[in-house]
């Protein structure tokens, strides 16, 4: 790993927070007036005006704009104008909710993709490999809202085994979780069947067959290390987008986390807590792939160098 490589991905990271944050700070600001939105139909005129004043809605937008990136300079990422509290308090007292569930869903993912990938691969055109991508295909396709509204009808509304909103017992996160990493264990299982077809098809897999290397050490100790390179990009992605993404999975179920509080803030108008949650996202984004990017060097050097290379031309 070269320093120009490692410079060059960091001020892309910066770059790409900045522009995330200059996008949602411009569009919240034309897309209304959160005012109008907050406050009763029948509040004066003059009332609105104080209102605008108070949350510095009355500047123009290059004011607001050079105001907040000095706030977010200073650790000063605004208030909840519907709570009253600083909006990453607001934020971040939902994450460890959002947390729980992306992790049991990355759990899911990976239980399920990893090892149909792997059995698909190693029985190739057979029965096994074309059902298992035929439901890689119906798992990916199904929209996760209409999963979750199929899972609470059965669960829920007929067996009664499951709750079928909230949170506070290990029940609450069983079918969100399951809705989530089901979604995208076809995905997975994909990618994991591509990459291991293009490494058993290797010489050096001959050679361990030859060699009288068992099936087993075959399979986990020479071809999954190698086809797991292009699985960890997709991981990685994937990871960076499960914040964002349980937005709807966690307003189907009325799971309190992230993604539900999302949706209410912008239905609401509360700018300050919907720039945190887009800040929050785009830096999970952004440190997940920079990880990404340093992981993929360390299994592949010519990475760095074919990187640093393309940077200083």
């Amino acid at each position: 790993m070269t320093a120009a490589f490692l410079v060059t991905k960091v001020l892309r990271c910066i770059a790409t927070l900045f522009l995330a944050l200059t996008f949602v700070f411009v569009v919240l600001r034309l897309s209304g007036d959160p005012v109008e939105r907050m406050l009763p139909d029948d509040t004066p005129p003059e009332v609105q005006q104080r209102y605008r004043e108070m949350w510095g809605l009355d500047r123009t937008l290059p004011e607001q704009f050079a105001g907040y990136v000095r706030s977010v300079f200073t650790g000063d990422l605004g208030f909840s104008f519907r709570d009253g509290r600083e909006a990453t308090e607001v934020v971040l007292e939902r994450v460890p909710a959002t947390l729980v569930l992306a992790g049991l869903a990355l759990t899911v993912m990976l239980l399920i993709g990893i090892p149909s990938g792997i059995m698909a691969a190693l029985n190739k055109d057979s029965w096994l490999d074309r059902v298992t991508m035929g439901a890689t295909v119906l798992g990916y396709s199904v929209p996760n809202f209409f999963l979750g509204i199929l899972l609470i009808m059965l669960f829920s509304m007929t067996l009664r085994w499951l709750p079928s909103s909230g949170s506070g017992s290990w029940k609450h996160l069983v079918m969100p979780a399951v809705t989530y990493g089901t979604a995208y264990a076809g995905m997975v299982a994909r990618y994991t069947r591509s990459s291991m077809l293009e490494v058993l098809d290797q010489p050096f897999m001959r050679t361990a067959w030859a060699k009288g290397v068992g099936w087993r050490a075959r399979v986990i100790g020479h071809a999954l290390p190698n086809a797991s390179i292009p699985l960890i990009t997709v991981l990685g992605l994937r990871i960076g987008m499960m914040i964002g993404g349980a937005t709807v999975i966690e307003t189907v179920f009325g799971y309190p986390g992230v993604g539900s509080l999302l949706v209410n803030a912008v239905a609401q108008r509360d700018l300050a807590v919907v720039q945190v949650i887009v800040l929050l996202i785009a830096v999970t984004m952004v440190v997940v792939n920079l990880a990404v990017d340093l992981l993929y060097t360390l299994l592949d050097p010519r990475v760095s160098t074919t990187e640093a290379r393309g940077a200083a031309r």
